[in-house]
Formats: structure tokens, sequence, C-alpha cells
């Protein structure tokens, strides 16, 4: 299979991590990704056992669904409850806690919930319930916005008066810039997201070695792909020349998508916005244009804004410090004894994504 298997060949894996090795300065080098792919790849194909001890690679916020914040998944929790209202989301949404219910609990009281694979699917779900406010939860970074503005303009074209949108669409290049800034991480580097960089391109990481000299390296998802954008992150370190590299040719281009990048402007307009874990960040979040906001569902049917709380007592649950990159999974005192993928305290460990879930599956599971 072309693209897969030539990029899992044991050989060419063995020679880049003895590059790697080679290359290794002997002080502790901190690099960032800020991809849940890459998060569970890493992990999956055990490249972290190929790598040397003081090469760190810290999992950052890039699983969309845990940076939803607390009070995003309460106010999707409270649309729920709402008579004649269908909340429509993605699979891993269902479990995330809220304060005191899920989205999980309130199907099984009786709320209607509608699992979709896409934002697109979301339009049928209108028209074959016409008596009901069909909401979908768009979660995302700039990979799951272009799919959902394409579904507003298709909304409109087809005069849809009982589909709504309740974004927490949020941008990757800010969040960055936020991470370098806290000087507990030390980072020297990111692995930047291949799924979101198909999409923005790789213009848009070039403030960070400009403004901060540390490298970027856009890196695709197979074993090959990571452990050569490592290899090229290590070399930048080495001549001290930090710069944006390019490792996911096949797939990513400097400029990205500039049809998907215009169809994204088309409908949105960029806001400060709340990452769990972080808290609010410039520039960083995705909300509907003025002409597109009667398929706001916060503006057409607004809920009384509560600030956001915790659900477990300071102490315990540890997702906002994970998705800093603060603490690893497996400091958290919950991971792997009351907090499991069966019962998450966490969004953490709930989704496909998040760094809690991984550490559990091909760690504690392996």
């Amino acid at each position: 299979m072309k693209y897969i298997n030539e990029y899992r060949k044991k050989s060419l894996i063995n020679q880049v991590a003895r590059g790697i090795r080679d290359i290794m300065p002997s002080q502790e080098v901190r690099l960032m990704e800020v991809c849940g792919t890459h998060t569970q790849n890493f992990l999956r194909f055990g490249l972290n056992r190929l790598i040397p001890q003081q090469l760190k690679l810290i999992s950052g916020p890039g699983c969309p669904v845990c940076v939803s914040t607390q009070e995003y998944i309460d106010r999707a929790i409270t649309y729920a409850q709402l008579k004649d209202v269908i909340i429509a989301t993605y699979g891993d949404m269902l479990k995330v806690p809220g304060s005191k219910s899920s989205l999980e609990k309130e199907r099984a009281k009786g709320a209607q919930l509608k699992v979709l694979y896409s934002a697109w699917d979301s339009l049928q779900l209108a028209q074959e319930n016409p008596s009901k406010k069909v909401i979908f939860l768009a979660v995302g970074f700039e990979t799951t916005a272009p799919t959902v503005a394409l579904t507003i303009l298709a909304a409109k074209e087809k005069n849809l008066k009982n589909l709504f949108f309740f974004s927490a669409l949020k941008l990757i290049p800010p969040a960055m810039a936020y991470l370098v800034l806290d000087k507990r991480l030390a980072l020297q580097g990111f692995l930047c997201p291949g799924h979101v960089s198909t999409i923005i391109g790789t213009r848009p990481y070039e403030f960070i070695p400009k403004r901060f000299k540390i490298g970027c390296c856009v890196t695709g998802f197979e074993p090959l792909d990571i452990l050569q954008g490592l290899y090229f992150l290590l070399k930048q370190i080495k001549e001290k020349n930090p710069a944006v590299d390019n490792q996911y040719l096949r797939a990513v281009k400097p400029e990205g998508n500039p049809k998907a990048k215009r169809i994204i402007d088309q409908v949105f307009r960029i806001e400060d916005v709340s990452w769990r874990g972080l808290g609010i960040i410039s520039k960083s979040g995705l909300k509907m244009r003025k002409e597109f906001s009667r398929f706001d569902i916060e503006k057409f049917l607004p809920l009384k804004r509560k600030s956001e709380t915790a659900r477990q007592r300071p102490g315990q649950c540890k997702c906002a410090e994970v998705l800093k990159g603060l603490i690893l999974p497996q400091d958290c005192p919950l991971f792997s004894k009351s907090c499991r993928p069966d019962n998450p305290y966490g969004p953490c460990m709930v989704s496909g994504e998040g760094a809690c879930n991984a550490y559990y599956r091909y760690q504690i599971l392996k």
C-alpha cells in the first residue's frame, strides 16, 4: 500500500532512529507535538523506545474535544435538555463529563442525540426532522472548519430554518505561540500537525522561528514521518538555525489549500476564545460572521452564561496540566485507577486523540 508500508519499513525506521541518536546533544531536548494523531501513533508504534531518553516529546493541546471548555460542554448539555432539540455531534463528545452530567447521560434520560461522522450529515438530519431544532456541535481545528463552513453555506442555500451550529472551532498557531511563552515548558521545537497543515500550509508557522527562535517541522503520521520530523528539529538545534521544515511534502504545500481557506474566511471571523487548561487565547477561535448569524444557536437561542467550573476538586483530575504539557498523563493521581476510558474523569481520557487515552491504551494495556 503506497504511503503506508513504505513509511513503516523497519530498516528505514531504524536508520532514522540511528540518525537521531547520532545527532542528539548530551543535554535534554524538549519538543512538543500539537496533534492527537501524533500522540497516538508515537506510542502505538513504540517510537518512544527508539529515541534517546533525553529527547522529551511532550503532548500538547492537539485534541479538539479535549480543549473544549467545561462551559461549552455544560451549555451543550443544557441545549440537549430542551424540548424539540436534536443534538448532532461526533461520538467522542458523548462521554465528556460536564459539571453534573454528560451528553451520554442525557441521552439515557431521553434527550435526542445523533452521532454523525461529518457536519455535512446534519443537513439531511435537519431535513428529515423539520419540527425539531437540530444543533450541530462544531468542535475541531482548521481541519474541520471547511466542512462546517460548507455545510452552513449549503444550509443557507437550502433555506433551512431548523439547523444551527454551536461553534468551538479553534486555531492551532495562536495556541503554539501561547505555549512558547510558558517558561515552565522550556520548549525547543514543535512537530506541527499534518492534518491542520494540509489546510493552512506551512507559512502560518513562520512567526515561531522568527519571533521565538525555535524550530517547527510539519510532519506526517506514520512512524517514519514522526522520526524524520524529530530528526529535522534536532538538526535545526544542532545548526542553530530555527526554521519551518516540511517533512509532509506529499500532502502539505506552503500555501496550504487556498480554496478551503477562502471558504473558512467567507463564513467565519476570528475571535479570542477560551481553551480548556490554557484559558483565553487571543485570535484563536472561529465564530460565524453576521450574515450567517441565523445559524448560530448562541444568537438564536442564547443561554445564560456561567463561569467555567471544574468537575473535580483541585488536586484530582489533571486534564488541564496534561493539555498544557506540564505533566504526563501517568502523573495524574486518577490515571488508570478511577479514571479509565470506561469511566473518564476528563476529556483527555475520553477522546481517541487525547493524551491520557493514548497512554492508557499503549502503555497500560500493551
